[in-house]
C-alpha cells in the first residue's frame, strides 16, 4: 500500500486560499498534509479551508496572534492528538506548547508531526528563542523514537526545520555562513538529530548528493527564476519508515506567479 505525506509552509493560510491552495487541496493525492506558519485561528478560516470535505483536520494556533500555527489534514482520523512538546521527563518544553510549532498525531502504525521551527536571526532574541526550541526538541525527539518503538510504530516529523543542513541544501551557501539557518551550530543540531537520535532525511537519501530539491525561494529579486533557494522543509523520519520511501521531490511551482507560498510542498510516497 503506498501512503503519500506532504509538507508546506503555507506563509499564512488564508492568503494561500486566495492565491491557489485551495485547488492544489483538491487535487493533491496525499493521504496525510503537514502545515506550517498557518498563522490564523481556526475560526478565521473558511469552512472549506478549515474542514474540508473528505479531510480530518487538527489546527494548533499560536497564542500570539497571527503568527506560526502548524494543522494536520488526514485521509482518516487520527488515533491519537498531542499538541507541544512538553511532559516527557527532561525532555521537551512548557515554552512552546501553546506557540503553534509543534503538533503530532497518531495513524495505524506511524506517529506523524507537522513542526515550525524558529526562524531566528543572529543576535536577536528570536535567535535566542530558535536555540531554546532546539536544546528542548533533540531530547524530546530520541524519547519519541523510542516511545514509538516500543509501540512497534515508525515516526516521520514534517516540516519547516529552519536550517540547511549541507552546502547542496543552499544555493549561496558562501553568502550565509554567518546567518541564521546556515550557522555551524545549527547545522551540527541536525547533524546530531541524524546521527545521535538516528533519524533519516527522507528526501536527501532519495537523492544524495544533488543540489537542492529547493524548497524555499525568497520572494525578493528573481530568487524562484533563478532557483537561488533553500532546502529548509524536510521529512525526517524513523529509519524503518525512510526505508519505506519509494519517492520523494518538491512541487515546484511551473511559474512565479503561480505561486501560493514562498515554500513548495514536499512529497513523499512511503510503500507501507
Amino acid at each position: 500500500m503506498l501512503t503519500t505525506v506532504t509538507t508546506v509552509n503555507v506563509n499564512g493560510l488564508r492568503a494561500a486560499a486566495k492565491k491557489g491552495f485551495v485547488e492544489w487541496l483538491a487535487r493533491t493525492e496525499a493521504d496525510v498534509i503537514c502545515l506550517q506558519e498557518v498563522r490564523a485561528e481556526p475560526q478565521q478560516l473558511p469552512d472549506g479551508v478549515r474542514d474540508p470535505e473528505g479531510w480530518h483536520t487538527v489546527h494548533a494556533p499560536a497564542a500570539a496572534k497571527g503568527r506560526a500555527g502548524v494543522s494536520l489534514y488526514t485521509r482518516r482520523a487520527p488515533e491519537r492528538v498531542q499538541i507541544g512538546f512538553s511532559g516527557f521527563g527532561d525532555a521537551g518544553s512548557e515554552e512552546f506548547d501553546a506557540s503553534g510549532r509543534y503538533v503530532e498525531i497518531d495513524l495505524p502504525g506511524v506517529t506523524v508531526a507537522s513542526l515550525y521551527l524558529p526562524s531566528g536571526e543572529v543576535g536577536t532574541e528570536r535567535q535566542d528563542e530558535k536555540e531554546r526550541f532546539m536544546a528542548a526538541f533533540l531530547p524530546y525527539l530520541k524519547g519519541l523514537k523510542e516511545r514509538a518503538a516500543a509501540g512497534g510504530r515508525e515516526v516521520v516529523v514534517c516540516g519547516d526545520w529552519n536550517i540547511a543542513h549541507q552546502e547542496a541544501d543552499l544555493k549561496n551557501w558562501k553568502g550565509n555562513k554567518k546567518n541564521s539557518g546556515f550557522l555551524p551550530e545549527e547545522r551540527e543540531w541536525l547533524t546530531r538529530v541524524f546521527d545521535e537520535a538516528e533519524y533519516v532525511d527522507v528526501v536527501r537519501s532519495l537523492h544524495p548528493g544533488e543540489e537542492g530539491p529547493y524548497s524555499w525561494w525568497s520572494y525578493r529579486g528573481r530568487a524562484f527564476d533563478n532557483d537561488t533557494g533553500w532546502r529548509i522543509d524536510y521529512q525526517v523520519a524513523t529509519p524503518g519508515l525512510a526505508g519505506r520511501a519509494v519517492k520523494g521531490w518538491v512541487e515546484r511551482a511551473a511559474t512565479h506567479a503561480g505561486r501560493w507560498s514562498d515554500h513548495a510542498p514536499v512529497t513523499v510516497v512511503f510503500d507501507l
